[in-house]
């Protein structure tokens, strides 16, 4: 169904802190996948996609916040492919007025782009508190079979096992030899599935975008599939959160500006500006020996940057 993914850029960083550190730094532009179903979220859900068909299911329901870029995704690939699109959206109080000038209530100040976004495609929004939403998680399959029957599933952030079998292939996409590669990590499900596909010289640094994260490294062993590959090949850093899940500091917006000038590279302060950002700063401590290649995952989340008008 999704088209294959070919001759996705790997960008060399170059810049005179790395020359002195002696260190090559790639970054594998997976935001240029596809404008709105972007960077990892393509391959989250593209056996997912499959799976739905298989199953003859033409409504995809999922979960997520009013800044999801799952959410996005959802819709998007809902809009391109042919299934309806159910989004169960933390926040009931959202549900008054971020909407407002799709549904004809007259102006509004502040509209959320991404809930405009998904309702744009086709996507049916259904507000609950936050409350219940967090009595949901971990039992969502059971809210569905009462509330929505005959639909296909997809989990907050769309990490399942199908999931993680499209993130596997990422690694296939990095045409160089490689001894680490980095990934902003939220739900695990995108470094899981790189860290099924690496050979034994190679190692994998998840950078955790939430506070209090260190649980995630015990849900992505969970997910790791491959039998051959050793945990020690993973490494779950928790110190480049900056406060907590979309949560930013002057100092992070400052590098993300920076960097953007020095490299012509948008990265978001959500998941890809943390990751570079510890990378720097790992390397600022020697943590990489001189001479190492470190591959960074743009995972897109490029969203608030992008035309949001999708095609129909």
């Amino acid at each position: 169904m999704f088209p294959e993914t070919k001759n996705i850029p790997l960008q060399k960083i170059e810049d005179t802190f790395l020359k002195e550190k002696e260190i090559n730094l790639y970054v594998l532009r997976l935001d240029l996948v596809h404008p709105h179903i972007s960077g990892n979220k393509w391959f989250k859900l593209k056996y997912n996609l499959e799976e739905a068909q298989k199953q003859g299911k033409n409504t995809l329901v999922t979960f997520g916040g009013a800044y999801s870029n799952h959410i996005i995704a959802t819709a998007a690939a809902g809009n391109e492919f042919g299934f309806k699109t159910v989004g169960i959206i933390r926040g009931e109080e959202l549900e008054a007025s971020p909407l407002a000038p799709l549904r004809g209530r007259g102006e509004q100040s502040a509209v959320n782009p991404v809930l405009q976004f998904a309702e744009s495609c086709g996507m049916e929004l259904k507000f609950i508190s936050r409350e219940e939403y967090k009595k949901l998680r971990g039992n969502e399959p059971n809210y569905l079979i009462t509330q929505l029957p005959n639909t296909y599933f997809l989990p907050e952030g769309g990490t399942n096992e199908l999931a993680v079998k499209g993130c596997s292939e990422i690694v296939s996409l990095i045409d160089i030899p490689f001894d680490y590669i980095c990934c902003a990590v939220g739900t695990g499900g995108t470094i899981a599935g790189i860290i099924s596909s690496l050979k034994a010289s190679q190692k994998a640094i998840g950078f955790s975008v939430l506070k209090g994260g260190e649980f995630l490294k015990t849900e992505i062993e969970k997910l790791v599939t491959s039998s051959v590959v050793e945990k020690q090949q993973f490494e779950l850093n928790t110190n480049y959160h900056f406060g907590g899940y979309a949560k930013q500091t002057a100092e992070l917006l400052s590098f993300i500006s920076d960097f953007k000038s020095h490299h012509n590279l948008q990265l978001d302060f959500v998941y890809t500006g943390k990751m570079m950002f510890g990378i720097f700063d790992l390397i600022k401590k020697n943590y990489f020996e001189k001479g190492a290649t470190v591959v960074a995952i743009h995972t897109g989340g490029l969203f608030q940057f992008a035309n949001h008008q999708p095609s129909h």
